[in-house]
């Protein structure tokens, strides 16, 4: 069952957090995390913060915000680190794509390898248990999925909670896709951007921790 705030001192406690009323005044309300203080706020002022890690692409601070672009050389989608370990986590930020941009992946990685990412595309957006690459005979699992057009060129903000084998995942759009598996519940070195395309923008990103 969703965990939720109660008391209105908690709902003030969780505004001023950084959960913050959406581009379009909805309220992403956490549903299985408790209230408490960002660990991480990222605002990308004017350069790329140390924790940011480049792996593919190109990856810059322009106009204020977390730029991420694919390159042909690398024949690869544009991977960034934000190198952070955890395990139960919220992560929070604000995101635009561009006309060329081919959506982006929320990607969380455990120490083996690969574990699960949060897809965003055209067809809407699903939380998928990636592929075990040393196991032939493993195949990715979609947990949860849901259709919703993404308008380009606009801001929009995404909430992802990650408690024990549980990730609940919420869209400025009114999208809420909660998925589960044993797998989930591992430690994790840290979250990763991945984009396809020119260019995923990212601003305001909070991480929070119980």
């Amino acid at each position: 069952m969703f965990t939720r705030c109660t008391s209105f001192i908690a709902f003030l406690s969780l505004i001023n957090a950084g959960f913050s009323r959406a581009e379009n005044g909805v309220d992403l309300e956490p549903k299985i995390f408790q209230c408490h203080q960002a660990v991480v706020s990222e605002d990308f002022g004017e350069q790329l913060p140390s924790n940011a890690v480049p792996v593919k692409g190109r990856w810059t601070v322009s106009e204020g915000a977390l730029q991420g672009v694919e390159l042909e050389a690398d024949k690869h989608a544009a991977v960034l680190n934000y190198q952070k370990p955890n395990r139960d986590s919220a992560v929070r930020f604000r995101f635009k794509l561009t006309d060329t941009s081919g959506g982006f992946h929320f990607s969380l990685n455990h120490e083996a390898g690969h574990l699960f990412r949060v897809v965003l595309d055209s067809d809407g957006v699903s939380v998928k248990l990636d592929k075990d690459k040393k196991d032939p005979g493993s195949k990715a699992v979609i947990l949860a999925n849901a259709k919703q057009k993404i308008a380009k060129d606009q801001w929009h903000t995404m909430l992802i909670e990650m408690k024990g084998d549980q990730v609940v995942t919420q869209l400025s759009q009114g999208v809420m896709l909660d998925a589960r598996h044993p797998k989930l519940a591992v430690a994790k070195p840290n979250y990763r951007f991945v984009t396809r395309g020119s260019a995923l923008l990212i601003d305001d990103l909070r991480i929070f921790e119980k």
